[in-house]
């Protein structure tokens, strides 16, 4: 058995309380995997006078992977670090409801959709700043029929979409479409994005989007304005298979997939790129229930799974997968979030009991 090495990040708040136990889980399951943690926030702080010191990144650098917590603090520099920095340009966000999520909906069965997001682009470059420095650029509004400068105080933000980006995260979707089709579900990449009001930038998502689907013709696709879509999430999930999003769209929208089935405490994601990939709750931090243990570790439960699929431990990923299911279905061991009274490690040891 090769050695792999994964860098955990715990993160702030109740996120330690999640990561914890299920490393140790893991680490029970004796699949080779070293455990190394990089000194972010408050211990690269007091070893190295830095929220993100180098050594920090180098650890990261020589691991095979991360698996991240969740942060709302210091450990963001090294967040930033594993998106930008290694370039993990597609968010993965799966959202399959399985029996004994506390689903909002009367008949959640069949819910089984992943949103790729588009990681590194669109307003999240924060590129954003002063209405009146845009004087020189003369940037006019075809609305208005006028200088945006012009419009008085306030403030503006860049959306940036290029081609290379989107066609990297487009051909990720669609590759993931063909292995999902492979595995019993649909084969259809759902394409959405604002591109009725913005031409420009979304529009250019949709059609470069639209010539990578070309390159597949094995796979359906269609196209529907992001307003169209967040109306079709919540009358007709079971409809959808891959749904491709810009950045803040996809942000916006995996959350809402996520409250579909029962909420965050259920929403996993992966981030990959090229040479590399992270793997990270979707969740905050829940600092109100810092302390508490009752945080729902199923988020980085499942999170873990893709990671392990991701590094190779293809039969524990699935194993892991299952044994969670168990749980649910048994309904015996679930944590407030889901109407249940455990905690975050009763309901891990409950899957570790069923491994």
């Amino acid at each position: 058995m090769t050695t792999k090495q994964v860098a955990v990040i715990e993160g702030e708040d109740a996120s330690p309380e999640a990561v914890r136990p299920v490393v140790e889980l893991i680490d029970q399951m004796n699949l080779g995997i070293e455990w190394v943690y990089p000194p972010v926030g408050d211990k690269g702080v007091e070893r190295f006078d830095s929220v993100f010191p180098e050594e920090a990144k180098e650890m990261i650098d020589a691991s095979d992977t991360t698996l991240f917590g969740a942060t709302s603090g210091k450990s963001a520099f090294a967040l930033l670090y594993l998106r930008w920095g290694k370039e993990t340009y597609a968010n993965v966000r799966p959202a399959k409801f399985l029996p004994g999520y506390h689903s909002p909906l009367s008949n959640p069965t069949g819910i089984d959709l992943v949103i790729v997001r588009e990681n590194m682009e669109d307003l999240y470059l924060m590129v954003e700043g002063e209405l009146e420095d845009l004087a020189p650029a003369n940037l006019t509004s075809p609305i208005l029929q006028k200088s945006v400068a012009d419009m008085g105080p306030g403030k503006y933000g860049v959306k940036i979409i290029t081609q290379a980006g989107t066609k990297r995260v487009s051909k990720f979707a669609f590759e993931l479409a063909r292995r999902r089709k492979a595995q019993g579900r649909p084969g259809k990449v759902t394409v959405s994005s604002k591109y009725n009001m913005l031409p420009q930038s979304d529009g250019l998502f949709k059609e470069v989007a639209g010539h990578v689907a070309e390159s597949y013709p094995d796979i359906e696709s269609e196209t529907m304005i992001v307003d169209n879509l967040a109306h079709y999430l919540v009358v007709s999930p079971q409809n959808l298979d891959v749904v491709l999003l810009p950045n803040l769209y996809g942000d916006i929208l995996s959350d809402a997939a996520a409250g579909l089935i029962g909420g965050l405490g259920l929403a996993p994601s992966g981030c990959y790129g090229e040479n590399y990939a992270y793997f990270e709750s979707a969740h905050g931090t829940a600092p109100d229930i810092a302390g508490k243990n009752i945080i729902n570790p199923t988020a980085t439960l499942l999170s873990a799974a893709m990671m392990l699929n991701y590094i190779g431990c293809v039969a524990a990923s699935s194993a892991l997968k299952t044994a969670l299911e168990k749980v649910y279905k048994e309904g015996r061991f679930l944590t407030p979030d889901q109407g249940g009274t455990s905690s975050t490690t009763d309901f891990v040891d409950a899957v570790a009991q069923r491994l």
